[in-house]
């Protein structure tokens, strides 16, 4: 059986980008999705797109990757 890498956890886009392009990513994707709706506030939306724009994201890749981590599913 295949040991999973460990996932850095990318602070710049730059280390996004470079790890993304040196190493198979498909362990980290789940294709089984559900969609869920979300309320937030005007101004958590905009704090979070100024967040997501400034790492080269989106808004759903950035609360993805948040959940993700606080929920330790990125190792």
């Amino acid at each position: 059986m295949k040991k999973k890498k460990k996932t850095p956890d990318p602070k710049t886009v730059e280390e996004f980008d470079e790890y993304f392009e040196d190493n198979d990513i498909a362990h980290l994707l789940d294709t089984s999705t559900k969609r869920v709706n979300v309320d937030f506030p005007s101004l958590m939306l905009k704090r979070l797109d100024a967040k997501a724009d400034s790492m080269g994201l989106t808004r759903q890749a950035l609360i993805k990757y948040w959940l993700a981590e606080r929920l330790k599913m990125v190792d």
